[in-house]
């Protein structure tokens, strides 16, 4: 079986200014995020997407539910695809976490796919709970499907699919409401697109 998967970002959310680590915290679309995700629903209204997932948060319902035009109860909710969890360390700023763990934001750093914040995840943890349930998806889906994810979850995909080091998964671009395309075809993945900004 051969499964086209359309693999997007939520749209634009809130920025803070010193940034902080997001992760898992359930944080909405702003205006420009929803303007996003309209506007790649227009782009791909004629693609027949056989079934829509996304991961619970809220960001990325709404996202899923606006580009695929479909009510928020028609949409799968896959537990797998929310974002990195960060713990303790999520809703500090880089210097909150330099100052209340000395040393630790570096070590992650030197190492992303092995450090864990504290009750938190690893990249490799991150990659180890999405990628089965993304390959469940190819083999047992007949497309194309559309999946709705977050930059850390999409960037450990592709790093996965595309047999890369996850050290690197912070050089994979992956912009607000941005697609992927991803085809699973005779146990082999091709990947087709990153981070598209218009799709025909």
């Amino acid at each position: 079986m051969q499964s086209l998967i359309y693999l997007i970002r939520h749209g634009e959310i809130d920025r803070y200014s010193p940034r902080r680590f997001l992760g898992q915290n359930n944080v909405p679309l702003n205006a420009y995020g929803i303007k996003q995700a309209k506007a790649l629903g227009r782009q791909v209204h004629r693609i027949p997407f056989t079934r829509v997932f996304t991961s619970p948060l809220q960001r990325a319902v709404h996202t899923a539910a606006l580009v695929s035009g479909r009510p928020a109860d028609a949409l799968h909710r896959i537990d797998a695809f929310k974002e990195i969890d960060l713990g303790a360390w999520e809703g500090l700023s880089v210097a909150e976490v330099k100052d209340r763990f000395p040393g630790a934001y570096e070590q992650r750093g030197r190492d992303l796919e092995h450090f864990r914040p504290e009750d938190g995840e690893s990249f490799g943890d991150l990659a180890a709970r999405c990628y089965p349930a993304l390959l469940e998806l190819a083999t047992t889906c007949s497309g194309p499907l559309l999946v709705v994810g977050h930059a850390g979850v999409n960037r450990v995909l592709l790093s996965r699919i595309g047999n890369q080091p996850l050290q690197q998964l912070l050089d994979i671009p992956q912009d607000y409401c941005a697609v992927n395309i991803l085809r699973r075809c005779a146990q082999q993945w091709n990947v087709e697109a990153i981070n598209l900004h218009t799709v025909q």
